[in-house]
């Protein structure tokens, strides 16, 4: 498990998050989120706003620069700033080379010939999963609760949907902010959408051994902390979903509580584990 400041409840430690632009020419964007994001935030954030990025260790950081909305920290030995980008990087590798629908992803939610079904990703967090699937075709609905997340999504949708290599299927994935557990029916109420699937990946700890990946999810653990109401959420999803809910899970970490998966598709690090309710078929 990484080493993360966190109570024993799940829940992240006091941090303050300063909302700062690379240009002057940024302000105005950023004013305007900061009071998109003022009183939304979860207890354990202070939001504070900078002209410039403080040199204050130990703060986390959303900046505001020509390349998008990223979140960082201050300090020496800080680790890269997350962005979300889906024209380019590892997004767009994996939507060339990934493997199409022979990816278990695509196989956990049904995606086979004849059969294309529409996905509530109701835990979004930087959008991967719910791109590879709006890539293969499904049409996608995408709720994220957390407001500075929620930002990062919706800013790297923007940015992608004005690029003519992803635009198309950024313009597939409308994003709700909004906590799945208490308005998953809701959102997909309002949005008209079919949830034949409601997709799950509640934030565990990170697996992945590799030195910058614990840096980059120990920053994002510091931002929003263990999701700690997932068999509430598995519920809700039950509820809404019409015919399958997939939950993606660490491969040795326990099953969710509540009913027991139909079946689960294994990997090397991950798995899916399946609910099913009815057969997915063909229009």
């Amino acid at each position: 498990m990484i080493d993360i400041e966190q109570s024993l409840d799940g829940k992240a430690q006091p941090r303050q998050l300063v909302l700062c632009a690379e240009h002057a020419r940024h302000w105005p964007a950023r004013d305007q989120l900061f009071q998109q994001l003022q009183g939304c935030l979860p207890d354990h954030l202070s939001l504070s706003c900078a002209d410039i990025r403080p040199e204050q260790e130990d703060l986390l950081l959303l900046l505001l620069t020509d390349q998008g909305l990223q979140l960082g920290e201050s300090g020496k030995k800080a680790p890269n700033p997350i962005k979300v980008e889906f024209a380019s990087g590892k997004a767009a590798h994996r939507r060339q080379f990934g493997g199409g629908k022979g990816q278990m992803i695509a196989k956990a939610v049904g995606l086979n010939s004849g059969v294309t079904p529409s996905v509530v990703d109701a835990t979004a967090g930087l959008g991967g999963d719910a791109f590879v699937l709006a890539s293969l075709g499904c049409s996608m609905l995408l709720l994220e609760r957390h407001p500075v997340v929620a930002a990062l999504l919706q800013d790297g949708l923007l940015r992608g949907s004005a690029d003519p290599e992803t635009a198309e299927i950024c313009q597939r994935m409308p994003l709700v902010q909004g906590n799945a557990c208490l308005s998953l029916a809701q959102a997909v109420t309002e949005a008209g959408f079919n949830p034949q699937v409601v997709y799950l990946d509640p934030m565990f700890p990170s697996r992945d051994k590799t030195a910058q990946v614990k840096k980059e999810m120990r920053l994002f653990h510091h931002l929003v902390g263990m999701d700690t109401d997932d068999a509430e959420l598995l519920a809700a999803a039950l509820e809404v979903a019409t015919h399958r809910v997939v939950v993606k899970r660490p491969r040795k970490a326990p099953a969710i509580q509540g009913p027991a998966p139909s079946y689960t598709l294994e990997g090397k690090s991950s798995r899916y584990d399946i609910y099913t309710k009815r057969k997915l078929s063909a229009d």
